[in-house]
């Protein structure tokens, strides 16, 4: 995220400076990582100002930042398994940070904290 709010910060310095070219490319990364992350208050901030540089903003379809997807899944399964990040990544050919990255992403859609969470949200999907 702090990468998401220095893009967002930078735009919003490049449109009052009349710069909206350059702008639209920061507020676009932003708006775009915001909306990921689930991140929806700086999401439609990133938008406005998206918007103030007349470019035309598009909102995500709903419903589909819920879903997870094949990897984020299989990962899910491996770790209610008791699998680390580690094996999880040896076994998928993944580095143990990309594990953990998609981790973090299927807590966020699970709307959970912990590993220990994750099979009763599994379960109730």
């Amino acid at each position: 995220m702090p990468s998401a709010r220095a893009h967002l910060l930078y735009g919003e310095w490049l449109r009052r400076e009349n710069r909206r070219a350059e702008a639209r490319a920061q507020l676009r990364t932003a708006h775009e990582s915001f909306a990921t992350m689930g991140a929806e208050a700086f999401a439609e901030r990133a938008g406005r100002e998206l918007a103030a540089t007349g470019e035309t903003v598009r909102r995500r379809a709903v419903g589909v930042s819920d879903e997870l997807t094949p990897q984020e899944a299989q990962i899910a399964r491996l770790a209610v398994a008791g699998q680390t990040n580690p094996e999880i990544g040896a076994a998928l050919y993944l580095s143990p940070r990309t594990v953990e990255w998609h981790l973090r992403k299927v807590f966020t859609k699970l709307a959970i904290g912990s590993r220990r969470e994750l099979a009763a949200a599994l379960r109730d999907r």
